[in-house]
C-alpha cells in the first residue's frame, strides 16, 4: 500500500516538475525573432488588403465611367 502511494506521489511530482520546464520565458533573441516574424506577416496582410481595396476602387470607377457614358449617350439621343 505504501509503495503504491509513494509511486503515485513520484509520478505526480515528476509531472509537476516537467510543466514549468516547458513554460520558461523565451530569450530576448527569440522574442525579437518572433516580433519580426509577426511584423512581416502583418505587413503582408496589409499589402493584400490594400491590393484588394485598390482593385475594388478601380472596378467602382470603371462602373461610374460606364454609367456616365451611358447617360451622355441617352442625353444625346433625346435632344
Amino acid at each position: 500500500m505504501k509503495r503504491i502511494a509513494v509511486l503515485t506521489l513520484l509520478v505526480a511530482l515528476s509531472v509537476a516538475w516537467s510543466i514549468p520546464a516547458k513554460a520558461q520565458q523565451m530569450s530576448v533573441a527569440e522574442s525579437a525573432r518572433q516580433s519580426r516574424k509577426a511584423n512581416k506577416k502583418q505587413q503582408k496582410m496589409n499589402r493584400k488588403v490594400a491590393k484588394k481595396q485598390q482593385k475594388a476602387t478601380k472596378k467602382y470607377e470603371k462602373a461610374q465611367r460606364k454609367a456616365a457614358k451611358k447617360a451622355n449617350h441617352r442625353a444625346k439621343r433625346m435632344s
